[in-house]
């Protein structure tokens, strides 16, 4: 596991850095939808959401995501109605039966704001700078790591055992380190362009390292519900697309939230 971690890591992390700092911001929006619609897909699996509910879902989403773009005519809040319109017409028309009408629409809808809408945050934060899209998922993947290994190495009292057994206090308070260290790596050494003061971003290293943790144990629940292990196996031992995103799913709008309430962006 250890390996196959770091091999991973050398090979996706230095791929991502380049394409996100060398391309235009419009192939970040398109990276974006295309690893939105895998990891909505993998959730849809999950609750075995099928057929035309499901990719009705799956336009939503890119859409969703669409609509954080300025250019995009609609606000993402504009579309709440719509697809809640939209797919509950479907389930009208598609199932005579009411049984499990309230759970395939909620799941159908849940999906898009949990995965699309949650990851389109990150639109606004490329708009202020490639440096904010490299800060917060530096800091997630510093964060993941740290609690990894501490979790693993220390191990002890159980954070969540009801939702996560693997999970340690230890792993919590490594998670919250990393995203603090990371936070001062990635501010002296790779992105000293952006007005962020050392303080205030270890500061929000913090709190992407609590959040992650929340995130993890969010999607943790939902697999676990769905009595699943993983999302899927995309990467072998590591689970799918939506496993590695579930921390950054949270702290991509609070950071966007933090850096607003600190006047860092517009």
């Amino acid at each position: 596991m250890h390996l196959k971690r770091l091999t991973i890591a050398f090979i996706v992390l230095p791929l991502a850095y380049f394409y996100i700092t060398k391309l235009p911001a419009v192939y970040f929006l398109f990276l974006l939808i295309s690893v939105a619609a895998v990891a909505q897909n993998e959730f849809y699996s999950m609750y075995r959401v099928k057929g035309p509910l499901k990719y009705t879902g799956l336009v939503f989403g890119a859409v969703t995501i669409l609509a954080f773009s300025p250019q995009f005519i609609f606000q993402p809040f504009d579309l709440v109605a719509v697809l809640f319109i939209v797919i509950a017409c479907m389930r009208l028309f598609l199932k005579r039966s009411p049984e499990s009408s309230l759970l395939d629409t909620a799941t159908a809808v849940t999906a898009i704001i949990y995965i699309p809408w949650l990851l389109g945050y990150q639109i606004y934060l490329r708009n202020q700078g490639y440096e904010w899209i490299i800060f917060l998922y530096g800091c997630v993947w510093a964060s993941d790591s740290l609690a990894y290994y501490m979790g693993k190495g220390i191990g002890g009292r159980k954070l969540y055992e009801e939702i996560s057994p693997n999970k340690t206090v230890a792993g919590a308070v490594g998670s919250i380190a990393g995203g603090a260290l990371g936070a001062v790596i990635l501010k002296t050494v790779f992105i000293c362009s952006i007005a962020l003061p050392l303080f205030t971003a270890v500061g929000l290293g913090i709190i992407i390292g609590a959040v992650t943790i929340i995130g993890d144990l969010v999607e943790s629940m939902f697999k676990r519900e769905a009595g699943v292990k993983d999302s899927s196996n995309i990467f072998p031992g590591h689970g799918g697309i939506l496993d590695k995103l579930d921390g950054v799913l949270f702290a991509g709008p609070v950071l966007y939230w933090a850096a607003r309430v600190f006047g860092l962006i517009k």
